[in-house]
């Protein structure tokens, strides 16, 4: 056993020294760890709910023409009316997913952190390959990936202040889509489709790490662990990458350009 600032004294009489090798956290791990796994599967499940209510582009306009899509969003502008005003219910799950993302940056890094200075010098060898080794080992890149195009999501369809910011109309959630993803703005959706495949590498070895850390991998667990690491990350992954690329090739009912 190699320890720092062994007591030599202690060793030569054959005992182990008992000087801890690093202070005490302030946050233990294992708590870091519940933290990462909760707010993994709450951004989880919103993003399934986003793939869903994004899928509403491909249904066709209603007779007095309004989209699918425009009323699933005035409907997350209403939720909660009248015991919340408009839009107030919405900011509450904004502020939510804020503080998850928040604590799961935070739980990234400092796990990295601290991962990096139990191993010192030594470095991870002959490592093996595969979806969930190479998932494993890019976990800290493709959340980087993700929360960088969190950022440009939010500016450019929440916000419409970068891509698509001359033709914006906020509410017009169809007319914004199809401006954001026109034909000639081909590196965003490249730039969509790339990290949707980060995040199909992130989700589905964050909801494994999730599903283990919570203690519902046993044998029993071990058909809800493929459900949730597994099939619903690809579902939500494909059915995201459908999306810019069809609106990219007009391939949405009531196309118009």
């Amino acid at each position: 056993m190699t320890v720092k600032n062994a007591d030599r004294e202690a060793i030569r009489h054959g005992k182990i020294t008992e000087t801890p090798l690093r202070e005490r956290p302030s946050f233990p791990t294992w708590a870091l760890k519940l933290t990462m796994a909760i707010t993994g599967l709450i951004f989880g499940l919103f993003v399934l709910g986003h793939m869903v209510g994004n899928l509403k582009i491909f249904m066709p306009l209603h007779a007095n023409g309004v989209a699918p899509i425009d009323e699933y969003g005035e409907f997350l502008r209403t939720m909660g009316e009248p015991l919340f005003p408009r839009e107030g219910f919405l900011w509450i799950i904004r502020i939510v997913l804020l503080a998850c993302l928040v604590l799961h940056v935070w739980g990234a890094f400092a796990l990295h952190g601290r991962s990096k200075r139990s191993r010192g010098k030594f470095k991870r060898t002959n490592l093996m390959g595969g979806w969930q080794p190479t998932a494993t080992r890019s976990m800290l890149i493709t959340g980087v990936i993700l929360l960088l195009f969190l950022i440009f999501h939010i500016l450019d369809l929440t916000m419409g202040q970068v891509v698509a910011s001359d033709a914006f109309v906020h509410g017009a959630v169809r007319d914004n889509l199809l401006a954001t993803f026109a034909p000639e703005r081909w590196p965003v959706t490249l730039f969509y489709v790339l990290a949707m495949v980060a995040l199909c590498l992130h989700l589905t070895h964050g909801v494994y790490l999730a599903v283990s850390d919570l203690g519902w991998l046993g044998e029993r667990g071990k058909g809800l662990m493929v459900i949730l690491a597994y099939v619903l990350p690809f579902i939500v992954v494909i059915g995201n990458i459908v999306m810019p690329i069809a609106l990219a090739f007009g391939a949405v009912p009531g196309f118009t350009r």
